[in-house]
């Protein structure tokens, strides 16, 4: 009998011949005769997303879901990826549809296509699959979802490189091609360094425009059509070599364009994103992320302060040299000021290509997670790895490894199958099949495992689990080789692409033994040998096979506490209960670190406690201080003051970015007061590391002001006191009143809002706090006068109880309502509303300067100011989304976040794009 190859890589495969037809899938997480939907339990709910003051932008009723599915899930899915009009009989109204779409049209194509030894084998294929899937072990990127079983040839990729040629044609070709991208919800990037530069001559005579000129009508594109109807927003990337003659001009267009955008803010524009003919509408280089393409003597030469020399497009000549140093300084600078541009590591990416033969890598996607020959494509898939933690808080690589196997199969089986925007990238992907596997929770997965992010541990652990990922992947590409034969290049890049998979397993050895599991490390190390004895065998199937990419939608899909390599934000959330009301809640992955660290249970539960009213864990009773470093969040918490440093972030990616084919999607946040020389040092340790790309983001550094949108009851909740919220706490049985002296100093400030005019005056304590507020704002009896006069006596009565001033500016801040406009205050050059002034003017005046900055968003720097004129003071904003009975989190920091475009709560970041948690939205490509 012809034996058959097992998916799960026993011994039969290593004696398979090409010869052999189709693969044998063995059943690991399902039962032959069981649908996989039988095994859980469903119920139905209603999805549901609010928008601004709570008006309702999706509504769904009868969903079908599995009840271990939270909310926020259940609100994702169905809003961004059942299919067909909304109260139309056609409309997908179950999971089981969606997971039975996607998954039946892929069986479908590997039957077809031979991938499958037996009919049985294609069933059991399709059985696994939709396990992984409704129990939410792993996800497709966004454009399977939209497209698979709707479209006879679907667009199945989310990341695209698009090349670019020395001519108006191929210019204007971009343009297009870029648009038709944007239109079905997928994201691009290109390099523009083979545009010759604005010092260049044309061929007829004249003097060329340069890349940056032609960024305009680029960028100007993506702007108009944003969301393309996919429900995802058009991401984009542009990047220029370090020695193309108008680089600074690149480094410096989009620092530039936010120097005007300031300006449009302090002029009265609206300072939100997302808001037709505000400031940042009003600017060019908005719809992309800019990236400087360096070299590793470039690197060498920023630190032996050298000459750089700027070479000619045409001809190759040298045009000019500047310093090196000088350079990395603007382009360090630049990213102070504005977060652009990053930096990708041009000598480090074509070291770990494995087609050097066919073409050099030029670009990325717009996350810079993708990195391959100009184009191409890739679809992208995330593997959840909390549903890989073992009953005993270990990893089970065992079904790791299973799952690796279908997705990868999966993910190869898209390939032909899938349409593609030009016929450059269908070719390209048709001949090298690139894929993008990678992976999500690992933050949680770290810290319930009790290992700090931001330790030798925790970065072994990562490193191991990210070896194991990509080794299997391989060695599951080379075994689909075996059958189908290798994608179409190997042949003339087989010898660096084995030589990359050897360089790959040869860096398991680096992996620190004694700190990583060793369970994972040996298994790792097994999956690389295979990899390299089936790859000269076989060759391998997939020229790329993992990514670490952002999943922001798929994310939520899965119900993840972090996504991509990020570790956790914050250690509280806030759920919306069914029928209204708001419940707190300690992250799950708390306990489950605390249990794995050795606490009693009368320990974690007042930890966990302290965590609920406090949300810090620091000053908790029992926590030892040696495990408070496990707890550490992105962001710093409220009461507290440990924070992941920028540079544990970085030293995270350098750890794991050996295993990977391409690179990681990651945004280093970095505090307001972080200099630019701290970028450039991180710059340096970026590339000194491995890293293939690094941007960063210096929180605080555009000048957004978002539209406050009405605060629901979830918002209330998290703005009150712990014992409020819960009822918990006991109360004091009687507040006492802070009266104020009869004879007491006051200040009184004139103010006028878009042309009305009023006065307010603030009476004070002996100590200099105020007390007591009036407000006079019309004629002694008008409604404006009685309200406004209500609204002073009860802040009075509540400062003279005891709420802090800080809580009450957070509270009215921003609000917005008419009168608004205009006020003549240098400090408060616009108000959103009465209220907004007057506490925006309190905090100034009453509350410390961090405080007062970060309530009235002055603490900016003015247009053209450097880097070395002030020190922004850490401004930290409590970020909170809306979903209808939903799941989420409170964040604090990303001061100047934009809001989403779909439902109008404030996003968070996500690699180097934002995210929603409210419904799902990401601004990315994944």
């Amino acid at each position: 009998m012809m034996e058959r190859e097992s998916i799960a890589g026993s011994k039969r495969s290593r004696g398979s011949r090409r010869a052999h037809k189709g693969l044998v899938i063995e059943r690991y997480f399902t039962t032959a005769g069981v649908d996989p939907a039988d095994e859980m339990a469903w119920e139905t709910r209603t999805a549901g997303i609010s928008g601004e003051g709570g008006k309702m932008v999706f509504e769904q009723k009868d969903v079908e879901v599995p009840k271990s599915w939270s909310a926020l899930a259940t609100n994702v899915v169905a809003s961004k990826y059942f299919r067909g009009a909304l109260g139309s009989p056609k409309r997908e109204r179950s999971v089981r549809q969606l997971v039975g779409r996607v998954v039946k049209s892929i069986g479908a194509w590997g039957r077809k296509d031979g991938y499958f030894a037996s009919e049985d084998d294609a069933a059991t294929f399709e059985s696994e699959l939709s396990h992984l899937l409704l129990r939410q072990k792993m996800s497709f990127n966004s454009p399977v979802w939209f497209n698979v079983g709707v479209e006879e040839h679907p667009q199945c990729s989310a990341c695209f490189i698009n090349a670019v040629n020395d001519s108006m044609d191929s210019i204007l070709k971009l343009a297009h091609t870029e648009g038709m991208l944007f239109k079905y919800g997928s994201g691009a990037g290109s390099n523009l360094s083979k545009i010759r530069s604005s010092k260049e001559m044309l061929s007829g005579g004249g003097e060329a425009s340069g890349p940056v000129s032609f960024m305009r009508g680029f960028d100007a594109f993506a702007g108009v059509i944003k969301s393309g109807g996919k429900t995802r927003r058009a991401a984009k990337m542009v990047i220029l070599d370090a020695d193309h003659p108008d680089v600074e001009e690149f480094v410096s267009c989009k620092a530039e364009e936010e120097k005007k955008a300031w300006a449009l803010i302090e002029a009265g524009y609206d300072g939100g994103f997302n808001v037709h003919g505000g400031a940042y509408d009003s600017v060019f280089f908005q719809n992309a992320n800019h990236s400087v393409r360096v070299t590793d003597d470039f690197m060498r030469a920023v630190l032996n302060d050298a000459d750089w020399a700027l070479t000619a497009r045409t001809d190759g000549k040298v045009l000019g040299k500047v310093k090196a140093r000088a350079l990395m300084a603007r382009i360090t600078e630049a990213a102070w000021l504005c977060g652009d541009p990053g930096v990708q590591f041009d000598t480090t990416i074509n070291a770990w290509h494995t087609c050097p033969s066919t073409d050099r890598i030029n670009a990325s996607n717009p996350c810079s997670e993708y990195m391959f020959l100009d184009d191409s494509a890739c679809n992208l898939a995330s593997l959840n790895l909390m549903h890989f933690r073992s009953i005993d808080g270990g990893f089970d690589a065992d079904s790791f490894k299973r799952a690796v196997d279908l997705t990868i199969l999966a993910q190869e089986i898209l390939v032909s199958n899938a349409r593609y925007p030009t016929e450059a990238i269908g070719r390209n992907s048709e001949a090298y099949r690139p894929l993008g596997l990678g992976y999500a929770n690992l933050g949680a997965f770290l810290m319930a495992s009790g290992l700090p992010y931001d330790s030798d541990a925790g970065r072994a652990c990562a490193a191991a689990i990210t070896a194991l990922m990509t080794g299997e992947a391989y060695a599951m590409s080379a075994r689909i080789s075996g059958h189908t034969g290798p994608f179409a290049g190997f042949a003339a890049n087989r010898e660096p692409c084995l030589a990359v998979l050897r360089k790959h397993a040869a860096a398991v050895d680096t992996i620190d033994a004694r700190l990583a599991p060793a369970d994972v490390v040996a298994a790792a190390r097994a999956c690389w040998a295979e990899a390299v004895q089936l790859g000269q065998k076989n060759g391998v199937r997939n020229a790329q096979v993992s990514v670490l990419a952002p999943t922001g939608t798929i994310g939520f899909m899965m119900d993840c506490d972090t996504t991509g390599i990020e570790p956790d934000i914050a250690l509280v959330k806030y759920k919306k209960l069914v029928g209204g009301g708001v419940l707190k809640i300690v992250n799950n992955t708390v306990p489950l670190a605390l249990q794995r660290l050795g606490y009693s249970g009368e320990e974690i539960g007042s930890i966990l406690q302290f965590i609920d009213e406090m949300e810090t864990i620091e000053g908790a009773p029992a926590i030892r201080p040696e495990h408070l470093a496990v707890f550490d969040c992105a962001f710093k918490p409220r009461n507290g003051n440990r924070t992941i440093h920028y540079m544990g972030h970085i030293r995270m990616m350098g750890a794991v970015q050996p295993f990977l084919s391409g690179a990681i999607s990651k945004t280093v946040n970095m505090p307001s007061d972080a200099t630019s020389a701290d970028i450039e040092q991180a710059y340096v340790e970026a590339w000194r590391l491995g890293l293939k790309a690094i941007a960063v983001y210096r929180d605080g550094c555009k000048r957004s002001q978002p539209l406050n949108s009405g605060k629901d009851k979830a918002q209330k909740a998290a703005e009150v006191e712990p014992e409020e919220v819960h009822g918990v706490a006991e109360r004091p049985e009687r507040l006492a009143r802070r009266r104020l002296p009869d004879e007491r100093h006051a200040i009184t400030h004139k103010f006028s809002i878009g042309g009305h005019e009023g006065y307010m005056t603030v009476g004070m304590y002996e100590d200099g706090s105020p007390g007591e507020l009036f407000v006079v704002m019309a004629k002694e009896g008008s409604v404006v006068s009685g309200l406004m006069d209500s609204f002073a006596t009860s802040v009075s009565m509540a400062l003279q109880y005891g709420v802090p001033l800080r809580v009450l500016c957070d509270k009215f801040s921003h609000t917005r309502y008419e009168p608004s406009g205009f006020t003549g205050n240098p400090e408060i050059p616009i108000a959103k509303s009465i209220t907004d002034y007057i506490f925006r003017w309190l905090s100034l005046k009453f509350l410390p300067s961090e405080d007062g900055a970060t309530v009235s968003r002055t603490n900016n720097l003015p247009p053209g100011a450097s880097p070395s004129a002030a020190r922004l003071p850490a401004s930290t904003r409590t970020v909170e989304a809306q979903p209808a009975e939903g799941s989420q989190r409170t964040y604090t920091g990303d001061t100047d976040a934009p809001a989403c475009p779909t439902c109008g709560s404030i996003t968070v970041r996500n690699g180097a794009c934002y995210k929603c948690v409210n419904c799902g939205s990401t601004t990315g490509c994944s």
